[in-house]
């Protein structure tokens, strides 16, 4: 709006300076700059009418949108307010032990495994380190598994519904399942490394026995 009313400005003072610097300029050329000057303000004047109708429209859709908005906020705001709780249904789900008693096992498992390897004797520094190493990614990874389900089943921490909830639970119990797979596997090769090591140490033992 400001720039359109300069530019009626600038275009009427130019219009006056062409006519002061042309007072002596014949007739037809007066009439011909005044017939210009009249179909510029003409073409100005649509512009402004556009302008108007344009923003008018503009104003009553956004009011409306407005309107709308508030009308609808307290049904957001309770939807919402919703998602943050949780059901007795989600906090009965029988996976829910199930995960806890896993993770319990993922835990004592491996301390019973790095136990055994540290006292036996038969694994270098450099593979106990190893070992332990492998250990304290699997129990990172268990405590982050046990701090979300923490909070899909805590009210007021996450929104989300009932079917969401109950998604994310068995995707942490299938997880958990294939960590304590991995862990089991893990232990049984180190097991089995041990029992074999053990047996080449008798062996030698033996043979010096005998020589």
């Amino acid at each position: 709006m400001k720039k359109i009313i300069i530019i009626l400005i600038l275009t009427g003072g130019i219009t006056v300076s062409a006519h002061k610097a042309n007072a002596q300029a014949s007739t037809a050329q007066d009439v011909q700059q005044l017939v210009l000057d009249i179909e510029k303000l003409t073409q100005f004047k649509a512009i402004l009418t556009d302008m108007k109708t344009g923003y008018t429209l503009l104003t009553q859709g956004y009011n409306q949108v407005k309107d709308i908005s508030q009308g609808n906020f307290n049904i957001h705001s309770a939807f919402l307010n919703s998602l943050m709780a949780v059901s007795p249904e989600v906090r009965k789900y029988g996976r829910i032990a199930d995960i806890i008693e896993e993770q319990a096992s993922i835990v004592s498992e491996y301390k019973s495994t790095l136990r055994q390897a540290n006292a036996g004797g038969h694994f270098y520094a450099e593979e106990l380190i190893y070992m332990n190493q492998v250990f304290s990614q699997l129990l990172t990874q268990s405590l982050n598994n046990l701090t979300t389900l923490a909070n899909v089943i805590t009210a007021g921490n996450l929104r989300m519904t009932d079917a969401e909830r109950l998604q994310t639970i068995d995707q942490i119990y299938s997880d958990t399942q294939n960590k304590l797979v991995f862990l089991r596997s893990f232990d049984n090769q180190v097991a089995i490394l041990s029992l074999q090591r053990e047996k080449a140490q008798n062996d030698v033992n033996t043979l010096q026995k005998l020589y």
